[in-house]
């Protein structure tokens, strides 16, 4: 019994252990499906990512290669003419920045479909969410193509029409609608190929046409290899704003309309430039066109979402017949705007004109208003070149210039100099620290508070004793004006320097740092705070904002912020210094003028009403030493307050001086504004 119980249990193992192992055989089977599936997935996705890869480099004929042959031969086509169609296509278009995003790959019956969105980059801005499908052939490893992988909706052989109804820029005027900026004419110069013979003729022709237009025989060559190119096609070669002095056989020379910039050098740096936009434009501003112009520099740059409007036109998928199927963009036109500015043409040029090639800038503004009128600075580049297409040779000279030609140097910080003793004399009246009919007694060019100061002097140009106020101007006494503001002392000094400028953004569309009383939120030393009341020290203003804290003497304490666009409204300070004390301050800087021991009396020979203070900053390592000086002058129309000036002359050479420069400005701005 024991036995016969013992095969019975034994005979019961038996199913369980052959269940068990068909379990694992079935499992194994389908496991490997699994994994076999999952693998046609992962090369199916590679596949369609490699894919659009190729297109996104614009490599058409590389892209073929993730195509299936026979797909391709169903629809019609052999795989050099796909290529040859995305070519035409997204080269048509200007496509550009295409991206991909929600790959996804499903497997329906014995097919892998997939599918994808895709964003690209025409030229009329984004077309976005793009919605590909599809399916694949050889265990993922080729995409079986129809042309609906051009664009959706596309089939059998649809074309892409594509018009553009280009938007035209604004133009930048000046305040009586002279342009500053404008869409006028320019010229191209270009050759036609069969025009221009072959061996030694040819090279000859080529040789001719680089040495007219100033670029090199090999930039010729360059522009006639581009794969375009045809015997009968114009290649354009430059597009200057003015016409070629000569035109040797060969060159072909058409006009277009294109940005021009009449002022030239006079106002490149408060103008600027435009440039076309270029592959990173686009990554960083999807509303960018790829065959549109973006402003590069200047106001052109600061303005350039309202003068540059947005091209209008259509992007839309049509049968072989050019009847219209499916529209992918259809954008209107909308033209830039006009921004008319305060800026006065005439005076700009004059400006610049006196400054003479040296490096300096030349500011003016109507101090009630605070419209700008000047905007200069010097030396300068021709903004035509830089948007039409600058030469080599050219772009170097400039760039390697010592005297650095694109710095705006209306917008660059200074320290500036003697202009400034009277804000310093102001805040002392203001603070009744400084007496202007006290005369102190100061003898020699050269003076120290104590020996705490070790080896270092203020010191001064005339030795003139006593000193008051007036005397003080009119020769520019650094000495009294240390004093003075050593008497006053960094807190009083400090809280009437506050109410200016410092550390304050002027609301103009022209980049620059802000105002600057010191590195430090206090003075290191005395020494520091009597450098900085006679305008030097750590002291950091553009003439822009020199010209604006100096706005307080033509309008009797209030400070007027300056202004650009025409159609802003004119915002101020009031009570940023007395009344009184800009009175007493303006009736001194005549006295600069009127007083043959001023520093500015050689204006007197103009015969024009002029308040005016002039500066030297010096720039030196040592004391003892020769060093740079920056030569400055400001100057009002004492009578009307119509205008006011900041003319600026960095490293003045030995015999002139911002004073000297600014004459020929100073009587125009007379003859004009009074």
């Amino acid at each position: 019994m024991e036995r016969s119980t013992r095969n019975k249990k034994g005979t019961n193992k038996l199913p369980i252990i052959i269940i068990g192992v068909i379990i694992v055989l079935i499992a194994g089977f389908f496991g490997v499906r699994a994994y076999q599936a999952s693998q046609v997935k992962k090369q199916a996705e590679e596949t369609v990512q490699t894919f659009v890869k190729s297109l996104q480099k614009g490599k058409y004929q590389e892209m073929t290669k993730s195509l299936n042959a026979d797909s391709i031969k169903s629809n019609g086509y052999t795989k050099k003419q796909v290529a040859e169609k995305y070519q035409s296509i997204f080269s048509g278009i200007s496509a550009s920045n295409i991206k991909m995003k929600n790959l996804a790959v499903d497997k329906e019956g014995d097919d892998y479909h997939f599918s994808y969105e895709l964003s690209v980059n025409t030229g009329f801005g984004q077309l976005k969410n793009q919605k590909y499908s599809g399916t694949l052939a050889d265990g993922g490893k080729e995409i079986n193509w129809k042309p609906n992988l051009i664009f959706p909706g596309m089939s059998g052989k649809d074309k892409i029409n594509y018009s553009v109804d280009p938007a035209t820029r604004g133009e930048i005027l000046d305040r009586s609608g002279q342009g500053l900026a404008t869409n006028g004419t320019v010229y191209q110069s270009g050759v036609i190929p069969q025009n221009l013979g072959t061996g030694e003729d040819r090279t000859a022709k080529i040789d001719a046409i680089a040495k007219s237009l100033d670029i090199t025989a090999k930039d010729v060559e360059t522009a006639l290899a581009q794969g375009w190119v045809q015997d009968d096609f114009f290649v354009p070669l430059k597009t200057t704003a003015e016409a070629p002095a000569e035109t040797p056989d060969g060159l072909e020379v058409k006009e277009t309309t294109g940005r021009t910039y009449p002022l030239k050098e006079a106002a490149a740096q408060l103008i600027g430039y435009v440039g076309k936009v270029t592959a990173e434009d686009l990554k960083k501003n999807n509303d960018l066109a790829s065959n549109s112009l973006i402003g590069r520099s200047g106001l052109e740059m600061a303005l350039d979402k309202q003068l540059r409007g947005k091209d209008g036109g259509s992007l839309a998928i049509t049968d072989s017949k050019g009847n219209e199927k499916k529209v992918l963009q259809k954008i209107e036109k909308k033209d830039g705007e006009n921004v008319k500015l305060t800026i006065d043409s005439r005076a700009q040029q004059i400006a610049y004109n006196g400054l003479n090639g040296q490096a300096g800038s030349s500011v003016v503004m109507a101090p009630k208003t605070g419209d700008l009128l000047v905007a200069a600075s010097s030396p300068s580049f021709d903004p035509n070149k830089m948007t039409n297409g600058i030469s080599q040779t050219d772009y170097d000279a400039y760039s390697n210039d010592s005297n650095q030609p694109f710095m705006s140097r209306f917008a660059t910080g200074y320290a500036p100099g003697s202009t400034f003793k009277t804000i310093t004399a102001a805040i002392g009246l203001d603070a009744g620290t400084l007496n202007p009919n006290e005369e102190l007694a100061i003898n020699g060019l050269k003076w120290q508070k104590d020996s705490s100061w070790g080896s270092y002097q203020v010191t001064r140009v005339s030795d003139v004793s006593p000193v008051n106020l007036r005397t003080a101007l009119v020769y520019s006494d650094n000495i009294y004006m240390a004093q003075e503001t050593l008497k006053m002392g960094e807190k009083n000094f400090r809280a009437g320097l506050n109410k200016f400028i410092f550390g304050k953004d002027l609301d103009l569309p022209i980049a620059m740092e802000k105002a600057q009383i010191s590195s430090k939120d206090s003075f290191d030393s005395e020494i520091l705070l009597a450098d900085t009341g006679y305008g030097q020290g750590q002291l950091l203003l553009n003439p822009i904002q020199q010209i604006t804290a100096y706005s307080v003497f033509p309008n009797k304490g209030t400070m007027v912020y300056p202004k650009l666009i025409a159609d802003k409204e004119t915002k101020n300070e009031k009570d940023v210094v007395k009344a009184s004390s800009a009175e007493t301050i303006t009736n001194d800087m005549q006295a600069v003028v009127s007083d043959e021991n001023g520093t500015a009396h050689s204006l007197a020979a103009l015969n024009t009403p002029l308040a005016a203070k002039t500066g030297t900053a010096e720039i030196k390592q040592k004391q003892d030493e020769k060093g740079q000086e920056n030569s400055f002058l400001y100057a009002f129309d004492s009578e009307k307050q119509n205008y006011s000036v900041v003319e600026f002359l960095e490293n003045k050479p030995e015999g002139t001086s911002a004073t000297e420069l600014s004459k020929d400005l100073l009587t125009y701005l007379n003859q004009t504004y009074q």
